[in-house]
């Protein structure tokens, strides 16, 4: 059972509502960018140049939460998200290098 803030357990992860995420290419690119980064690195939601508004940036960072991809956290009046990378790790071997590797290849 997801947590409080919507966030699934990771036995609860599913490969299929992962994929459903990763399909849309701004979700992609969000997930694409914390892959690059240092273990454990949290952004602000409104770091990531993606030119979207307030609305529809909230519903893309609700899917990513909700498939198990990121963890938000609040700090007052701002949000943070971190890739949940060990966990996705232990329950779907490889999936963030075949992400890192995808956005090499466009680069």
């Amino acid at each position: 059972m997801p947590d409080s803030e919507g966030h699934p357990d990771v036995e609860e992860m599913d490969l299929g509502t992962i994929f459903a995420a990763l399909a849309d290419p701004h979700r992609r690119r969000v997930i694409e960018e914390l892959c690059a980064e240092g273990e454990d690195i949290e952004r602000t939601c409104a770091s990531f140049p993606l030119n979207l508004s307030k609305s529809t940036l909230t519903h893309h960072f609700r899917i990513l939460r909700e498939s198990g991809l990121i963890r938000q956290n609040d700090y007052g009046n701002s949000r943070k998200v971190r890739l949940r990378r060990a966990e996705l790790e232990s329950r779907f071997p490889g999936l963030l290098d075949l992400v890192h590797a995808q956005a090499a290849t466009h680069a």
